[in-house]
């Protein structure tokens, strides 16, 4: 309830509150005075005095919050019930009480500052008193004049009403001068007294002190403001934060930080623009500086202003120009579809503050400097020449482009190029061998490399250029001569080389002669050797300063004149990219790995691709061929020496040559990464046996790792000694608490039943058992063992059976434990003297024949098992529950005494002394004694805690005969276990204190996915009857069990009333939900706690009751470590929305709220306020938390405007809510990420990678971790990609850390170090479109900005992924869109330029080339068959096979093996294989590979390579980017064909029906190669490529060959195709919409574009060409007129088509006989023509096909080409007509991809057998799917 609110809650109580005062106002007899007013006065006195009286020492903060909310409600109904003259003083003097502490009592986030009431721990801790103290330290600073502004807020003020607020700390004065918002004040002064109280604690060793250290606040202002420091330097200007001789120092560095971060905590969307932050807080910085210790401005003589009209200045003044600034940049973007260069992004706006410039802005800042002035935005409709009025970008241009590659990337590609000319021209010589090197003329030919070097180079120079004129205007002239130098350099030298080689050459000949005679007079033959020794000369010092990484980086840092100038030539001036090289160390590991891979690559492109192709090269060179089978427009072979046959054959070998380096790179980095994930032990405990036989470790290096006791030097030493018995048994209490927390987690989860928890728990070692007592599962069937031993034992001797025993240690732990437990069982329910003598008698005579070594002889050890299974009723019977308390006491006692007969009777030899002892000792006169014995016993109903879990205990071990091998049987469960206790063996940091470690926060952004399903949700059911909670019993039968068993379970706290909301908490628990995240990231508050409470317990182990009641104090140092913000970006529209869905999101939101009170919930709030009389739309940042039963505010801060038009929105979303993060550290967490208890209990160990030393000086600024896919057991589709996803997140980013040093940020749930981020620009960039790939740019930007990325495997994290065909494609595409992008940017240009030549490869291949190489693999296939083609039908190739050599000769189809490696996508497979066979041993690891190829991964990974060489390719030739939601649901459901088609039509289909015909033709038409074996496996590579880009989809499509299915889907694709498009029709409605849509990209390309496309779609016209002129009725005539025939045929045919299509339309309805008369003709027309050319002319069936498969390729050229050609059709009215081709042609592909999938939909075996192949994991985990699948349910009747 909010007092201040209008709310409706509180209207309603008011007026039902006054309505019932004035209903009872007869009937009610005055309690307490004799009138109305005087009575309702007395009652609130009372209500205050009662309530108020002392409360602030009594009562909770939150309880006062309350108290004060119902007095202010009840004084609002007084003043309305009481005239105000009525009211009297003393009610007056509370009211004013009320009012002062209600201001107080503002909701709080985590330090409650301003709250009355009794403080809260954490306000009690030293290390937040000191730093309360230090910003509370006001005096000396000048205070602005209080202004006594009217109390009262009119909607109508512009301003709002002036602060009159008492001014308590720095951050108060500092928004007093500067005008900072109230929310945005409250909000970092708690966000620094934590940074501060943190920071302070750390380096402390003393408990309680009262000021704050001073180096703890230099470290803090040296780490907050490094990047001010460093701009100041790189701009040659003189820092503002200057400290007077005399001033108070630390006070002035606090106001300095606390400047920064209000500036910070307000910039909204300037966030991006780190260096913009900095040139503000500089000139705000000299404002402070000039407040304090001077009076006026330096420069313009003005008084500085001291104080700020109000709290919005800063925001209106500074914020809101530089926002709008953005906002219209960001319209000229259209939504994504303008051109890059037409419009500056972020990264353009903020290195405007790269250069001096941006001191023109002055401040205040000046509006009519260029920076803000601009043209108006223009319409699109406008004519070009208003566009070209657009600022200019800075420093860079995306331009779309293949050439970026090149440019980015030029020296690999130099290197690759040069490699292949030297190792052609090596190949070339007779002997082939590189001993021919040693010839001078070889040599000297090799030399030729240096003038590529040089023409290459010239072209770098050029592209330079060309490609960044956009920004010329914007560079400072140094920049702009050093490009036109380097041209002019480049330029020279490519004249110079060639001039000077030609003089080498003895008989020069054509160009060479031309150039030589030039070049007479310098005929000196060592002249080019000179020239290329000049040449080199840079290159030669930048290979020795490669070596000096350390000089490199002083130097590119360095501001010195001399050095600046030097590195002016070698690289262009940046603020960012400046000595970002590795120590010596790293730098050597990986150019070792570059330089095996590399010389194992050369020499693989030499042997097998170049060397044997080059013997039928020259033969073919030297052939005479003048057969042509078609019209050859250079028929003289003397001339063109067959090049055409030349290129045919060595393109697709060059193109392989290009991409094989990535073949190379996943074999040798599957290899290291293997080795390197052995060094770091992973994988060695990976089954429960191999657990079971370390588990008494475990205990121990939990001690040494996860406990904080030890230091790190304390850890290595204990490692060094062995443990003595009291430190094991310490040990292992620690470790219990922490273990069994973990085994009850997993029991809440439903992944173990509670059996399975019984036997995993570990006792908190009690100290009445002198041994260990292990957990259950490891003592398993030990004591039935060691019974039969002893019973079938022969010998007489004791020591044989007890060294039997003791061979086994956990045998001998289980027998003595069994031993004592029972004693002291036995003993703790006797309450009879005489009865506890006889135990101790008993008990006595078994130790002393055991230290005398004749037990067996004192015993009868064959009773023993007889004993034992009456100790097994004992136990049973303790454990049942009893209504009747005298039943359960007599069977108990009966029991009893059976034991202990057998004991005296049958197992001890001399029993019945003992007996009479016991008789003797107590004469019992009453009776002969034995009934009276063991009568009296100690027990109520219920068993006492500590004694009922003994019995449990010993109960299990007595009963569970089998041993326990599969406990837990939850293949989930044994995986969590079994990492957990191996990563207790890794190289982990050791953990600090709790209150010494770093504080962290956890981010997660979320939009409107699912929170947690509804009821509805779970019990819809799909097409097939099948809901998900029925799907999911089926995937998880174990887990529903136990979810049961749990619900079902007497003790739990659930009523049968909580079973609906529990269970839609199972589903969504183990779906990809916001409240399964929460739960896992609330999982680090919980063992922080734990944490707390072990350091708090010290030597005295924790047991459980301590768990019960988490002290105040570990509750509050959670809070100081550990924050969650959740981004909710539209809580604020879901909660006013009358929709069902949103309002089901916000409430599920606020349940997650209330359910974890430290759960916070950041949203932007729009909202319609009256500005002058209008109303304007305001948004704001507003933080929330669960209150009682709603939520509360906590802090409100306005923004300039809506921040998610500028950028991408999840970027967008995170920035605005990572102002109300805390903590030095920021993990962030996707929503669909999980965590588990025992992960989280290791986060304090990860955190230390911040500070633990390293080689190198440098600290991480990412760590990495890694992640657990949890979607694999879905289907077979999931499989494969949790197992890519595996891999990549394990085995791949382990490789990229460590050697190679090119790991980035990839979306995961990497920690950030966060005070280096938010001071650079966040934790990801945002620009539209170009930073699709959001996450990929937090990593280059930190790489870039000095930063360090590390991997770490000792802890994991869950992800899930998607599991359904489509959404993997639609993910893969998202993806490859992000990478296409990636391309253009200018961070992978300057990673690409600035990094060192391997570190640059490393870089390539593991971004952008992957995806490069991907489409180079397509390209080989189009460029082989093409090239085939034309020699197949020029009949060129049929004639070269006659020379014998070259039919031998295998060189073309060995070269090309290699591209088939990668296409089957055995690339992705091999690293899978090896983190597989790491981690799970190398036989699962094969028999995983071999089924996964069973269920055809090999297809899908093949169709997978079409989707990123599809979306890549188009992303850099056209854009058409955007963001893809991929959905997150179990996918269980069928596609239908529409569906696939429309998503597959333009990736795959087209193309695969092109290579389909291509093949067709080569195969008719080809001279077969029937003698080769590996050419049949080149061709079957691409005939498989074509089946899966054909068939994929419908394979892998849930009922994909029902027969019903079927028919429904073609009845629905049939409907789609014919339906006529238009405005507002979606595209899955329409075949018109969807054609419309999938030109988009076309509508919006540059003339580059168009141009481009138009050129590719002139391939098609090649069939045409070839086919016609092998018709038979050409009879061999080779004339160009039979091709321009064929065209006439063609259009002759589109023409008549037309015409009958226009007829229907025209004549069919008023003229039907005219039309069917038309019609006839036609056809007699047809007929008549059909038979005079089978008559006369000679055609044959067979041409008929053929003329089908030469005409439909240039129909479809025609139809590309009219796309591109747009504009032009439209005005030559010949659209409609393309578009009804376009249809017919669709519908053709659609028949053709429709046939097979019906006809194998007759059988309905194919269908059956589908099931198998798609769901085979799901099988594995007793899934009948197949069931589920046909929708027979069982049905509960």
């Amino acid at each position: 309830m909010d007092p201040t609110s209008s709310g409706r809650g509180v209207r309603q109580f008011k007026t039902y509150l006054l309505h019932r005062l004035e209903k009872e106002e007869e009937e009610t007899p005055f309690l307490l005075a004799t009138n109305d007013p005087r009575e309702v006065q007395l009652f609130y006195q009372i209500f205050c005095e009662k309530n108020l009286k002392d409360a602030e020492y009594t009562k909770k903060p939150e309880e006062m919050a309350k108290i004060i909310q119902i007095a202010t409600v009840l004084y609002e109904v007084l003043k309305t019930v009481v005239p105000p003259h009525k009211i009297d003083d003393q009610t007056k003097r509370y009211a004013k009480e009320v009012e002062r502490k209600r201001e107080q009592s503002a909701h709080y986030n985590i330090l409650p500052l301003h709250l009355i009431g009794v403080k809260p721990a954490i306000m009690e801790l030293p290390e937040i008193k000191a730093a309360l103290h230090a910003i509370r330290n006001v005096d000396n600073l000048p205070m602005p004049r209080d202004h006594g502004a009217p109390n009262v807020e009119d909607d109508d003020l512009i301003i709002p009403k002036r602060r009159s607020l008492p001014i308590t700390d720095i951050l108060d004065w500092l928004s007093s001068v500067f005008g900072f918002q109230k929310g945005n004040v409250a909000n970092q002064r708690e966000h620094l007294i934590l940074l501060l109280a943190n920071m302070d604690m750390r380096d402390r060793h003393e408990e309680d002190f009262i000021e704050l250290k001073d180096e703890t606040v230099e470290q803090m202002m040296e780490k907050i403001l490094k990047n001010y420091r460093s701009w100041c330097n790189y701009l040659h200007l003189k820092q503002n934060l200057q400290f007077p001789p005399g001033s108070d120092r630390q006070q002035l560095q606090l106001i300095y930080i606390a400047l920064y971060l209000l500036i910070w905590g307000e910039a909204s969307n300037v966030r991006f623009m780190p260096e913009c932050l900095c040139y503000i807080f500089h000139m705000m910085a000299d404002g402070v500086y000039g407040i304090l210790y001077s009076n006026v401005h330096p420069v313009s003589g003005d008084a500085y202003q001291t104080e700020a009209p109000d709290d919005e200045s800063f925001l209106r003044d500074v914020i809101s120009p530089i926002y709008q600034v953005l906002r219209k940049e960001a319209k000229k973007n259209q939504g994504g579809k303008a051109s890059h260069s037409r419009w500056r992004n972020y990264d353009d706006l903020n290195e405007y503050f790269w250069s001096d410039r941006c001191l023109d802005l002055g401040w205040p800042l000046d509006m009519t400097a260029d920076f803000f002035v601009r043209p108006d935005y223009h319409q699109p409709h406008v004519s070009e020449s208003t566009t070209g009025k657009t600022k200019p970008k800075t420093n860079f241009v995306e331009v779309r482009t293949f050439l970026h590659l090149y440019r980015s990337f030029d020296r690999m590609w130099i290197f690759f190029i040069l490699a292949f000319q030297a190792m052609v021209i090596i190949a070339w010589t007779p002997s082939g061998s590189f001993i021919a090197l040693f010839k001078e003329h070889v040599l000297r030919q090799v030399l030729t490399i240096f003038i590529t070097h040089a023409f290459l180079n010239f072209l770098r120079a050029s592209l330079d250029i060309i490609l960044s004129l956009n920004a010329w205007k914007s560079m400072r002239y140094t920049q702009i001569l050093r490009y036109i130098l380097k041209f002019v350099m480049a330029a020279v030298w490519a004249v110079v080389l060639p001039i000077s080689y030609s003089s080498l050459v003895q008989n020069p000949t054509g160009v060479l002669k031309f150039i030589s005679t030039w070049g007479q007079d310098w005929r000196n033959q060592s002249l080019f050797y000179y020239a290329i020794a000049i040449y080199m000369l840079p290159n030669v010092l930048a290979a020795i300063i490669f070596f000096c990484p350390y000089l490199r980086r002083t130097m590119e840092r360095s501001s010195m004149f001399p050095i600046t100038v030097l590195m002016w030539w070698a690289q262009p001036k940046l603020y960012v990219g400046r000595g970002m090289h590795e120590d010596i160390f790293s730098l050597l590991k990986y150019t070792m790995f570059w330089i095996m891979l590399l010389v194992c690559k050369l020499a693989f492109s030499y042997y097998v691709e170049i060397l044997p192709l080059v013997a039928p090269t020259q033969l073919i060179l030297e052939m005479h061929l003048d057969n042509y089978q078609w019209h050859e427009f250079f028929p003289h072979s003397a001339v063109t020496h067959n090049i055409g046959v030349v290129i045919a054959i060595w393109a697709p070998i060059v193109l392989v040559y290009f991409m094989d380096t990535q073949i190379w790179y996943a074999i040798f980095s599957s290899l290291f990464g293997g080795i390197h994930g052995a060094f770091s032990h992973l994988g060695e405990i990976r089954t429960l046996g191999m657990l079971r036989s370390r588990f008494e470790t475990v205990p121990i290096a939990f001690g040494e790792l996860l406990l904080s006791s030890s230091s790190p030097s304390d850890a290595k030493r204990a490692k060094r000694r062995p443990m003595n018995a009291s430190m094991l048994r310490q040990n292992i209490a620690n470790f219990s608490s922490m273990w069994n927390k973990f085994i009850q987690t997993m029991r809440e989860e439903d992944l173990i039943s509670n059996r399975d928890r019984d036997l995993l728990l570990v006792p908190s070692s009690s100290t009445d058992v002198s041994v260990v007592q292990w957990p259950p599962f490891l003592l398993a069937s030990k004591i039935p063992i060691a019974l039969d031993m002893a019973k079938d034992f022969k010998g007489k001797q004791d020591d044989d059976l007890f060294k039997k025993i003791e061979n086994d240690p956990y045998m001998h732990s289980a027998v003595i434990e069994c031993y004592e437990t029972l004693r002291d069982i036995i003993y703790g329910l006797l309450e009879d003297e005489a009865d506890r003598m006889m135990i101790r008698q008993i008990c006595y005579e078994v130790d002393i024949s055991i230290q005398q070594h004749g037990f067996l002889n004192e015993f009868r050890a064959s009773e023993l098992p007889l004993l034992s299974s009456k100790l097994e009723k004992f136990l049973t019977i303790l454990l049942n529950d009893y209504e009747d308390a005298t039943v359960y006491k007599s069977q108990i006692i009966n029991v009893l005494q059976d034991i202990m007969e057998i004991i005296t009777e049958d197992v001890m030899v001399n029993g019945h002394e003992i007996l009479e002892k016991a008789n003797i000792h107590i004469q019992r006169k009453n009776n002969d004694g034995k009934e009276q014995m063991f009568e009296k016993i100690n027990i109520g109903i219920a068993l006492p805690r500590d004694l009922r879990e003994k019995v449990v205990r010993l109960h299990l071990l007595l009963t569970v005969k089998e041993s326990a091998i599969n406990v837990p049987s939850n293949l989930e469960a044994r995986r969590r276990i079994t990492f957990f206790a191996n990563s207790l063996f890794m190289r982990m940091p050791g953990a600090p204190t709790v209150r010494k470690m770093l504080p962290f926060s956890v981010l997660t952004p979320y939009y409107k996915e699912d929170v947690l399903y509804s009821t509805e949700d779970l019990n819809r059911e799909n097409e097939d009857g099948i809901s998900t909670k029925f799907y999911l019993q089926k995937i998880y039968p174990d887990e529903w069990t136990n979810f049961e068993d749990r619900m079902k379970d007497p003790k739990s706290v659930y009523t049968e009333q909580d079973k609906p909301e529990q269970e839609r908490f199972w589903v969504s628990y183990r779906g990809q939900t916001l409240a399964r995240t929460v739960r896992g990231m609330m999982y680090y508050r919980q063992a922080l706690e734990l944490q707390c409470r072990h350091e708090l317990a010290g030597d005295n182990a924790l047991n459980d009751e301590d768990e019960r009641a988490p002290s105040e104090f570990a509750q509050a140092l959670a809070d100081l470590k550990f924050t969650y913000v959740v981004s909710c970006q539209l809580y604020g529209n879901q909660k006013k929305s009358s929709d069902a869905k949103e309002r089901s999101c916000y409430s599920n939101v606020l349940n997650l709220m209330l359910m974890y009170p430290s759960l916070r919930v950041a949203y932007i709030d729009d909202r319609e306020e009256s500005v002058n009389g209008k109303s304007q739309k305001v948004c704001y940042s507003v933080l929330v938390k669960g209150g009682e039963s709603l939520d509360e505010e906590i802090y409100r801060i306005k923004l300039p405007g809506p921040p998610t038009d500028i950028g991408e929105g999840k970027p967008e979303n995170q920035n605005h809510a990572i102002i109300f993060t805390r903590g030095e550290a920021l993990q962030t967490i996707d929503m669909n990420q999980d965590n588990y208890f025992e992960e989280a209990f290791k986060m304090r160990n990860v955190l230390e990678e911040f500070h633990k030393d390293r080689r190198g000086k440098r600290k991480p600024t990412i760590l990495g971790l890694r992640e657990h896919i949890f979607t694999g057991s879905v289907s077979s589709l999931a499989w494969f990609m949790s197992n890519q996803e595996t891999s990549f997140v394990t085995i791949g980013q382990r490789i990229l850390a460590n050697p190679l040093r090119v790991r980035f940020h990839y979306g995961h749930p990497d920690i950030f170090d966060r005070i280096f981020h938010i001071t650079r620009g966040g934790i990801s960039k945002a620009s539209k479109i170009i930073n699709l790939s959001e996450d990929i740019f937090s990593g280059f930007n930190s790489t870039l900005r000095g930063g360090f990325i590390t991997h770490h495997e000792y802890i994991q994290v869950g992800k899930g992924r998607d599991v359904g065909m489509n959404q993997i494609s639609l993910f893969e595409a998202k993806v490859a869109n992000g990478n296409g992008e990636q391309t253009l940017s200018r961070d992978v240009y300057r990673l690409g330029r600035r990094f060192d030549f391997y570190r640059m490869l490393s870089f390539y291949f593991t971004t952008v080339g992957f995806y490069f190489s991907s489409m180079l693999t397509v390209l080989t296939v189009y460029v082989f068959l093409y090239g085939r083609l034309y020699m197949v039908m020029s009949g060129l190739e049929s004639e070269i096979l006659q020379n014998p050599i070259i039919r031998q000769t295998k060189a073309l189809e060995e070269a090309l093996a290699s591209q088939s490696v990668f296409q089957l996508g055995l690339l992705l497979v091999l690293p899978m294989v090896m983190e597989t066979g790491l981690e799970k041993g190398f036989r699962t690891a094969l028999s995983d590979f071999v089924i996964m190829q069973l269920q055809l991964a090999s297809v899908f990974f093949t169709f997978q390579l079409g989707t990123k060489a599809h979306f890549y390719g188009r992303t850099i030739l056209h854009g058409g980017s955007k963001y893809r939601a991929t959905g997150r649901g179990f996918v269980v459901f069928h596609a239908k064909f529409g569906d696939n088609y429309r998503l597959y039509s333009r990736s795959h289909f087209v193309k695969g029906l092109e290579l389909f015909i291509l093949l067709i033709v080569y195969e008719v038409y080809g001279e077969s190669y029937r003698t080769s074996n590996l050419f049949l496996f080149i061709t079957f590579s691409m005939w498989f490529l074509v089946a899966s880009w054909l068939f994929a989809p419908f394979i892998f499509n849930p009922s994909g060959f029902d027969w019903q299915k079927t028919v429904d889907d073609w009845a629905d694709w049939k409907r789609w195709m014919g339906n006529r498009g238009g405005i507002g029709i979606q595209p899955d409605k329409s075949w018109e919409s969807w054609w419309e849509e999938e030109q988009e990209h076309l509508k919006y390309t540059n003339i580059r574009g168009r141009i481009l496309e138009i050129i590719l779609s002139v391939r098609f016209f090649i069939f045409q060409y070839g086919i016609v002129y092998h018709l038979q009725i050409v009879r061999h005539d080779k004339s160009i007129w039979i091709y321009g025939l064929s065209w006439v045929v063609l259009l002759t045919t589109l023409l008549v088509l037309k015409m009958v299509s226009m007829g229907r339309r025209r004549f069919g309805t008023d003229f039907q006989l005219m039309f069917r008369i038309l019609k006839a003709l036609l056809f007699l027309g047809f007929v008549s023509v059909m038979t005079v050319l089978f008559v006369v002319c000679g055609l044959v069936v067979s041409d008929i096909f053929a003329a089908v498969l030469a005409f439909l390729p240039s129909g479809w050229a025609l139809i590309l080409i009219g796309q591109a050609c747009r504009p032009l059709l439209k005005a030559l009215g010949l659209w409609d007509s393309l578009k009804e081709l376009a249809r017919a042609y669709e519908f053709v592909m659609g028949l053709l991809l429709f046939m097979p999938v019906a006809i194998l939909s007759w059988f309905p075996f194919v269908s059956e057998f589908q099931t198998r192949l798609l769901f085979n994991q799901a099988f594995s985990r007793g899934l009948q799917i197949s069931m589920i699948l046909a929708g027979r349910k069982e049905k509960t009747a």
